[in-house]
């Protein structure tokens, strides 16, 4: 615009209950404050549950969006987690306290986010898996 910019600011947002709840937003405005609010108002109409299994995920899944992509990884009690940037944000507001995980592909903020949040949103445990075949949990794991 002729005479001057306008600026805007865009904050993603995620919130959890470290319990297996989570939710991701996106806030845009021009004020940084305004942003995080839209953001955080966002991320709490998107909250998903989360298959979790002794602070670990059930099993492996890949989350895409875009071209972003994140491998998920169950791991043994004391790992902790393995994870870069947003990534990490996500698992440890959804409560995950050992999982390693690889970032692929594009390395957007947004885009990691958002394939994090599809990848713990497929996760599936086996009492559900067993409901959905009509099988016992014994039929399932052997």
């Amino acid at each position: 615009v002729k005479g001057g910019r306008r600026f805007s600011f865009a904050a993603v947002v995620v919130v959890g209950d470290g319990k297996g709840k989570i939710g991701a937003g996106l806030g845009k405005a021009a004020e940084v404050p305004e942003a995080i609010r839209k953001g955080v108002e966002d991320a709490k109409k998107n909250m998903i549950t989360v298959a979790l299994k002794n602070g670990t995920i059930p099993h492996p899944m890949l989350g895409i969006y875009g071209a972003g992509k994140v491998i998920m990884k169950p791991a043994a009690e004391g790992t902790g987690i393995k994870a870069g940037g947003p990534v990490r944000a996500v698992l440890a507001l959804a409560g995950i306290r050992n999982i390693l995980t690889k970032s692929l592909g594009s390395s957007n903020p947004i885009n990691m986010v958002r394939a994090t949040m599809d990848g713990l949103s497929k996760l599936e445990n086996a009492e559900t898996v067993a409901a959905l075949r009509g099988k016992s949990l014994d039929e399932i794991y052997n």
